[in-house]
């Protein structure tokens, strides 16, 4: 005779092993689409990281393009009702670093926003094909949640002090994208450890900016001042004046120790039609219709022409 126990004890051996399993074919599925790092974070309250960026808001640290509710960026049930678990993958994208550019090096590649979501979307759609009522939400740089805390939950990295999430292979040129779903996978484990502390970040920062406790003070980042539309202050043109770059600031990733001898990306589009330098006169002489028709599948293009050419400007001005 078959106890009521045993049954139901077998009943969920096999759930989860049937999980267990549907996780090694994610994982090998990315893997076809030369996404290396693959996590699963859990769909739960995050309150250690609300302790942080409470203390972010009360500090005014907050670069303004983060979600505007707190509660959204803390509990996921308030962005997917049904949510069980975020599938978060890493996409490198160092390429080389071109020494006479005047872009980051996140921008080289067409947009990451439109590659990585491509691909998060047919990721997906794999999902849904193996999963009855599968219910998904995916976000790259757009959603309501820090995609470094979740990258860091989905044990994908560990954090720097600059702020970063770091990997051993590919360092911190990776950008971050996760899709909320309703199946319940197993959680990974985050890494124990951090990055080496030699405040190295610290020291050469344009706008000192990185506050030596994991977090930074946006508003004096350059990379945030690149962005930032209209007029700058002096002292916000002070620090945009210390780098030749017009958009973005690669500075506390080129002297970290973690990034020396980090490899190349492995995915296609992050290593074709690679752009290293906007030309400013050309800028000068193209309409706005004109700059979104020539730019406007590239990262740096959702500010528009005259971001960058006021970022020139103050560059090589006084």
């Amino acid at each position: 005779m078959i106890m009521m126990s045993d049954y139901n004890n077998w009943k969920i051996k096999k759930a989860e092993d049937w999980k267990s399993s549907l996780k090694k074919r994610l994982v090998e599925y990315c893997r076809s689409l030369d996404i290396e790092y693959v996590g699963i974070a859990p769909a739960e309250p995050y309150l250690d990281f609300e302790r942080i960026w409470l203390s972010q808001i009360r500090k005014g640290h907050m670069s303004g393009f983060e979600e505007k509710d707190a509660a959204k960026r803390v509990y996921p049930e308030l962005t997917l009702p049904d949510a069980r678990s975020v599938v978060v993958c890493l996409f490198p994208y160092y390429s080389g670093t071109a020494d006479q550019g005047n872009i980051t090096k996140s921008a080289y590649s067409l947009d990451y926003h439109i590659i990585a979501r491509e691909k998060l979307d047919m990721i997906a759609r794999f999902l849904e094909n193996c999963v009855d009522d599968f219910h998904y939400k995916a976000f790259v740089d757009n959603g309501p949640f820090s995609d470094r805390y979740l990258a860091y939950r989905a044990g994908l990295g560990f954090r720097g002090i600059n702020g970063h999430i770091i990997t051993e292979k590919y360092g911190s040129y990776v950008f971050i994208g996760y899709i909320l779903n309703n199946f319940p996978f197993e959680p990974d484990t985050p890494q124990n450890r951090t990055c080496h502390q030699c405040l190295e970040c610290v020291r050469r920062c344009p706008g000192q900016c990185i506050t030596g406790d994991f977090t930074i003070n946006p508003t004096r980042c350059k990379s945030y001042l690149t962005q930032k539309k209209g007029s700058l202050t002096r002292e916000e043109t002070d620090i945009v004046r210390k780098t030749r770059l017009v958009w973005g600031c690669d500075v506390c990733q080129d002297v970290c120790p973690h990034n020396r001898n980090v490899q190349p990306t492995p995915i296609r589009e992050f290593k074709t039609d690679l752009l290293y330098s906007v030309d400013v006169e050309e800028l000068r002489k193209l309409s706005n219709v004109e700059f979104r028709k020539r730019y406007g599948n590239r990262s740096f293009s959702w500010r528009g022409r005259d971001v960058l050419i006021r970022n020139h400007e103050t560059i090589h001005s006084g």
